[in-house]
């Protein structure tokens, strides 16, 4: 039987319902009850309602040993997806008790009941930094310490480095690197946010760049790795790397509202950030916007994805094509 955390989540999700759909046994954990009833709408969306009732749900946490351990009995493979992402400084502490406690949690676990193969959901986040003379970064480019990440990134770094602990006592590992992950439903939470913005009004635009895939690409490629003889390594996947403003407006397009007309130039990212931490320290509200994400908005990050493409002798899904085809679900 296949352990899956997170499958609350857009990725988690995805994953139940394609390992199910190819005749896999799976067992989720969820935290509330409202969580669980996410992945059931997901379920229903993609018209597959009778398939969520094959899921065998059990009440846990990744930070509570007691309930995680209940998880563990019986369980041959697992794919580690829970995680908390927040770009708010304010969230450091719980941040780095999700993704690197709770990720510390399941290898323990993973080694105490024999567990065959883990897969890790990471990110790019946790990818080395472009030197100069590099045109692409990799999943040989070295993470620079000396260089500001935010916490999200330094926690799901932190993350990694325990799961290779991990393979060091003898555990077979997967970790894929997903870039900006798109889908549907989850309109409230990661890049699910984009759509509700853009739909919204949203007027601004940046021309930085980053990777983006497509769920679908996600779960089928962790899917594929999990069930190779392909261990201890790590795949970055991406299907393309995209400027910001293209993405926003194929968004625009899909959902039939105006485009991003304003183009917010790095000073004008500057002095936003400035002004939200003023007002999220008057209000005590979390942060929209920080430094590290103002400057990633203008960043031109172009990662590769030929060792997975060479790997699993495979494609991906055009990321524009997709957003036209999700953006009404």
């Amino acid at each position: 039987m296949i352990l899956v955390t997170g499958g609350t989540g857009l990725v988690g999700a995805h994953l139940l319902l394609h390992l199910i759909e190819n005749g896999e046994k799976v067992r989720a954990i969820y935290r509330s009850v409202t969580s669980m009833e996410k992945t059931k709408s997901l379920f229903s969306m993609y018209k597959k309602e009778s398939l969520f009732e094959q899921i065998e749900w059990i009440p846990a946490d990744i930070t509570e040993v007691p309930s995680l351990e209940i998880a563990f009995q019986n369980i041959d493979t697992v794919y580690h997806c829970a995680a908390l992402i927040s770009f708010d400084p304010k969230d450091e502490d719980i941040l780095r008790k999700t993704n690197i406690e709770g990720t510390a949690n399941i290898v323990n676990f993973c080694i105490a009941y024999e567990i065959k193969k883990l897969c890790f959901v990471s990110s790019i986040a946790t990818l080395g930094d472009l030197l100069p003379h590099e045109k692409f970064i990799t999943e040989e480019t070295e993470w620079n310490p000396e260089k500001p990440h935010n916490d999200y990134a330094i926690s799901k770094y932190g993350a990694e480095m325990e799961i290779w602990r991990g393979q060091q006592e003898g555990l077979n590992v997967i970790i894929v690197n997903p870039g900006v992950i798109l889908g549907p439903g989850f309109r409230e939470q990661g890049s699910g946010q984009l759509f509700t913005k853009v739909k919204n009004g949203l007027k601004f635009y940046t021309l930085g760049s980053t990777g983006f895939v497509a769920v679908t690409d996600v779960v089928r490629m962790a899917h594929q790795l999990m069930q190779s003889e392909i261990n201890n390594e790590r795949f970055t996947l991406i299907a393309e790397n995209s400027v910001f403003r293209d993405i926003l407006n194929t968004m625009a397009d899909a959902l039939g509202v105006k485009k991003p007309e304003i183009h917010a130039k790095p000073f004008f990212m500057e002095m936003l950030w400035r002004l939200d931490w003023f007002v999220s320290n008057i209000s005590q509200q979390k942060r929209k916007l920080t430094q590290t994400t103002a400057k990633a908005s203008y960043a031109n990050s172009i990662y590769s994805n030929q060792k997975i493409k060479d790997t699993l002798k495979t494609d991906f899904i055009n990321v524009h094509q997709y957003i036209k085809e999700i953006s009404n679900l």
